[in-house]
């Protein structure tokens, strides 16, 4: 069963009236619910990807030369990254579950804001950044730490500057990473990945499983700063539309269930849960 979305372009009382008709809601939100935190996003309003696509597992797990790329940039990016601050939208969400109105909050953000503006019941469905975990013996260890020894190991490469980019990410292009040096399992000696989930990684089924129970709980969906064109994320759009739960998505431009949704608000996501602050 989907929901046609209504002819007009729907506005912030439209979308506080669909949070007052349901009791309960899933609530599902991405990278555009921490734009505002100075993280950017990796779409356009197309859907498109603004740059190269992110790193693969099977890239990572692979090559040498492709973690020695990935974690000098990560160097780099990790140092804004661990300071960024909840917005207004993380702390409108925070709002709504103190309110008694949400089912259950599943983000594909790695950057635990939510849980940093007071949101308690998240499901963190991508991982989170400021964890390492060994792929051999599963210790899980801080990221501070490991940056503590990545920095201790390059001290060159600490003194650089780069622009931000998604997920703790930096661009550095046209340099030789040969000689950068990545700390290993302080356990176990084991390649030591950031515990998220990359591109071509699947998401843990206990995740899922858990989110699934709860969108079968709630009364609606509420979507949040996400085009959904990952389908970890567009499923339970698709298993709402199929339980007849109406979707209500807050995004500046295509979803990739845009044929799902019952309201569709086109603003920043502090602007259009201003209400609920």
């Amino acid at each position: 069963m989907s929901h046609a979305l209504q002819d007009r372009p729907a506005t912030e009382s439209d979308l506080r009236r669909f949070v007052e008709r349901h009791g309960r809601l899933f609530i599902l939100t991405g990278a555009g619910c921490s734009t505002g935190s100075g993280i950017p996003d990796y779409r356009d309003s197309d859907g498109a990807w603004k740059r190269k696509q992110p790193v693969t597992f099977q890239d990572f797990m692979g090559s040498e030369p492709t973690r020695r790329r990935y974690w000098a940039r990560s160097l780099l990016g990790w140092r804004r990254f661990r300071h960024a601050a909840p917005n207004d939208a993380h702390h409108a969400l925070a709002r709504l579950e103190a309110m008694g109105k949400s089912a259950l909050l599943v983000t594909q953000n790695v950057d635990r804001l939510h849980q940093a503006a007071g949101s308690r019941n998240v499901i963190d469905l991508h991982g989170r950044l400021d964890r390492i975990r060994c792929m051999a013996c599963e210790r899980r260890s801080p990221r501070e730490d490991f940056q503590t020894a990545l920095e201790s190991l390059n001290p060159d490469w600490a003194e650089l500057e780069a622009a931000q980019a998604p997920d703790g990410d930096a661009d550095l292009e046209g340099v030789d990473f040969t000689s950068f040096s990545i700390p290993c399992c302080a356990s176990c000696g084991g390649l030591l990945k950031p515990d998220v989930v990359f591109f071509g990684e699947n998401v843990p089924r206990e995740r899922v499983e858990t989110a699934i129970q709860a969108l079968e709980r709630a009364d609606a969906v509420l979507v949040v700063g996400t085009s959904l064109m990952v389908y970890s994320g567009f499923r339970f759009a698709e298993t709402a539309a199929l339980q007849g739960k109406p979707t209500a998505a807050i995004v500046l431009g295509r979803t990739r269930a845009d044929h799902l949704l019952a309201l569709k608000v086109e603003q920043s996501c502090e602007a259009a849960l201003s209400f609920l602050l």
